[in-house]
C-alpha cells in the first residue's frame, strides 16, 4: 500500500490516481480509516452504467436524502464530504465499464471529481480508479 501510504501521509498530493493495488475492500478501508481518513467504495463491476454509478457513489460517501442522482448533485454533495476527517478516498473498482460503455459519462465524472479535488476545501479528496481500463490521458499513477 506504499502509494496509498504516502498520500494518507501527504507525501503524495490528493488527486484522482490510477491504482493496481490487489488488497480486499476492507482492508484498504481499515488502513485509510486507521490514517483517520474518510472512505467510500464503488464497485464498477455491479454498478457499471452512469445510474449505477451515481447511485453508488451516494452510498458510499453517505450522501442525504435529497441527493438527486445526478452529475450536478454530485458537485454539490462533494463539496459537502470530509468535515471531522483528514480527508476523503473513494475507491472506484470497475471503473472501466463505464469508461468503456459511456465515454461522455465518464469524463463528466472524471471532471466532477476532479473539480471537488482541487477545490479549496481544506479537506483532502482523492480518487483511486482500480484495475485495468482504457488510457486515461493525463492520470498519474499511485502504484
Amino acid at each position: 500500500m506504499s502509494g496509498l501510504a504516502a498520500l494518507l501521509s501527504g507525501r503524495v498530493d490528493p488527486g484522482i490516481y490510477l491504482w493496481h493495488g490487489a488488497f480486499d475492500v476492507e482492508d484498504v478501508r481499515r488502513g485509510v480509516e486507521h490514517a483517520g481518513w474518510g472512505f467510500g467504495h464503488v464497485d464498477g463491476w455491479v454498478e457499471g452504467g452512469k445510474a449505477d454509478f451515481l447511485a453508488g457513489v451516494g452510498d458510499a460517501l453517505g450522501f442525504p436524502d435529497w441527493y438527486g442522482q445526478n452529475f450536478d448533485a454530485l458537485a454539490d454533495c462533494l463539496h459537502d464530504i470530509g468535515d471531522g476527517t483528514e480527508g476523503v478516498v473513494l475507491l472506484w473498482d470497475g471503473w472501466a465499464t463505464l469508461a468503456r460503455d459511456d465515454e461522455k459519462a465518464f469524463s463528466i465524472a472524471l471532471s466532477v471529481l476532479g473539480s471537488r479535488v482541487n477545490a479549496d476545501r481544506g479537506v483532502p479528496f482523492a480518487v483511486l480508479l482500480r484495475g485495468e481500463g482504457p488510457e486515461v490521458v493525463g492520470l498519474p499513477s499511485l502504484d
